[in-house]
């Protein structure tokens, strides 16, 4: 009804689990890294939960729209079943063919049989629950049950549970504890923050087709209170407010207009007085302060003559709350004293548009990555299997950006796109400088791009170069020039060392001691997870960081 009135093009607030509108705060792409991780994982369990409306189910299809090429889902969305009942929901999801007489251990044996022909194909299968809260204790039971078909080495299914917090209390029970043992990863969903609440309605906006500045601050404010920062009320309190500054023929939602919405949408009216109590603390102050000076005047003055030349008025009357210019205004006449003079706020040049600096092509924008290391592009291989011929080695990682920038090096980032050729692009991320990051483009050009505005449509996932030693693994006892790099990513004094090219005791009580402090496996053992830790902290290369962040 409103999108012709704003220049919409989708609704941008619709309460269905639409992937496209996706808005990944820094807790929400960790959880997507989390549900990744599952995926990759052969055997075990997931725990995703969060309470009713913070977007577990978008995030789910979220999931579904980053799995890997080589991996099958099964999605159960009612999972209000029998066991039986689960298991044939289950095969249905994976497309198997079955008679409705087939059941019970022979229905558990054909699925048994699929996992093992996918897997001999080089196929995943995933099974993802969502509102596993509703599972009775026997359907969990078979659930686990179900994780026990493996083949020497490996589990063939991996689970991934989604639900409500009630769904803790469910697995904390005695009768589940073997299922609970087995859950590898756990991650709660919460709400959405203040300048999240924010970041995530200019996302939707922007999405839809319309600029940020539809809603005005103090509507932001108020839709973050009246909803806690859970998404699903956001999206009902904005759907309405939008409609509601349709219907009085106005371009922007005001405050007004979003109190008037929380009043509909939530069934109650909205509380406003904590705010206005803030507005007129100030002024009830001065008003005190006033009448206590003009009572003054009548007695031998105790302050300073040019404070008693200023007697506040006796009363000050309470702004009208009709606007937020108005509220404003008498803040502003208030608490700013005369002599105060108003300064220009430092000029920030705009964010660089994000689209001209994104890259087609994922072998290009390896190129450029690796240029940064001093490599000619024409040397990169377009596979990471191959690119030691470089002298680099190439790491994927999946989490968030704080987690990509505590590694500190230059990464290509994937951003999903149906309409790109891959069916994704990339960004080849060079610098950080708070919240602009700086993006090598495919002509070589640099752009200062809104952190905000790239994470948008990021889903977590990473490539990074490094430079390996040139050994698979170093242990107690090895000589040569990898210990040599050991010794200089450890900052360890070699010229006290016996033997400064010998793996020596004093050196590998140098590795157990950094592996406990970066929680690695403390195995004394140098391998790849250990010798990548070492590179990322002190090896030599570009750093992500190099702008003051």
């Amino acid at each position: 009804m409103y999108l012709r009135h704003f220049g919409l093009e989708h609704k941008p607030f619709a309460i269905t689990p639409d992937p496209r509108f996706l808005y990944l705060s820094e807790r929400y792409r960790e959880a997507l890294a989390h549900l990744l991780y599952g995926v990759g994982e052969s055997g075990g369990f997931v725990l995703l939960t969060g309470e009713v409306g913070t977007g577990k189910t978008t995030l789910c299809r979220g999931l579904l729209e980053q799995l890997p090429a080589d991996v099958d889902a099964a999605l159960v969305i009612n999972p209000s079943l029998t066991a039986d009942e689960l298991v044939a929901a289950i095969c249905d999801e994976l497309h198997l063919e079955r008679s409705p007489s087939v059941a019970g251990k022979a229905l558990v044996d054909r699925l048994n049989h699929h996992l093992l022909t996918s897997h001999a194909g080089g196929r995943r299968i995933v099974l993802i629950i969502d509102e596993a809260q509703l599972l009775g204790p026997e359907a969990l039971e078979q659930v686990r049950l179900l994780t026990n078909l493996e083949t020497h080495t490996e589990k063939l299914l991996q689970v991934i549970l989604i639900g409500q917090p009630e769904l803790r209390d469910l697995l904390a029970r005695p009768g589940l504890r073997q299922l609970a043992q087995r859950i590898t990863a756990r991650y709660h969903l919460e709400p959405l923050t203040r300048d999240e609440v924010d970041a995530y309605i200019d996302h939707r906006l922007r999405l839809a087709g319309a600029d940020g500045g539809l809603f005005t601050r103090g509507a932001k404010t108020h839709i973050q209170r009246a909803s806690r920062g859970i998404p699903r009320l956001i999206n009902s309190l904005c759907d309405r407010a939008l409609l509601g500054a349709y219907a009085q023929g106005t371009s922007r939602v005001d405050t007004a207009t979003a109190v008037r919405a929380g009043t509909e949408v939530l069934g109650q009216p909205a509380r406003r007085g904590g705010r206005l109590a803030w507005i007129a603390l100030p002024l009830l102050v001065g008003a005190g302060l006033g009448g206590w000076l003009y009572a003054k005047q009548a007695t031998p003055p105790t302050t300073p003559a040019r404070i008693m030349e200023r007697p506040a008025p006796a009363s000050t009357p309470m702004p009208a709350p009709e606007t937020e210019t108005a509220i404003e205004s008498s803040i502003s006449t208030t608490l700013t004293p005369e002599a105060t003079v108003a300064t220009e706020p430092l000029a920030i040049p705009p964010a660089d548009p994000v689209e001209p600096a994104l890259h087609d092509d994922r072998a290009k924008a390896f190129a450029r990555l690796a240029s940064l290391w001093g490599t000619p592009p024409a040397r990169v291989a377009i596979d990471c299997d191959t690119l030691p011929m470089t002298g680099l080695g190439c790491f994927t990682g999946q989490g968030s950006w704080s987690a990509l920038r505590a590694l500190d090096r230059p990464a290509v980032l994937t951003l999903p796109s149906t309409d790109a050729p891959e069916g994704a692009r990339y960004a080849v991320v060079v610098a950080s400088d708070g919240d602009r990051i700086e993006l090598l483009a495919a002509d070589g050009t640099r752009h200062h791009v809104s952190r905000d505005a790239l994470l948008a449509g990021w889903y977590g996932r990473f490539e990074l170069l490094w430079q390996p030693p040139g050994m698979p693994l170093l242990t107690p006892g090895d000589r040569g020039p990898a210990v040599a790099w050991l010794r200089a990513r450890l900052d360890d004094e070699s010229s006290i060392a016996p033997d400064p090219a010998r793996f020596d005791a004093a050196l590998g009580e140098r590795v157990l001691a950094f592996q406990q402090a970066h929680a690695l496996t403390p195995d004394g053992l140098v391998g790849q997870q250990t010798m990548l830790k070492l590179d990322l902290l002190a090896g030599p290369g570009p750093r992500l960081t190099r702008i003051t962040d």
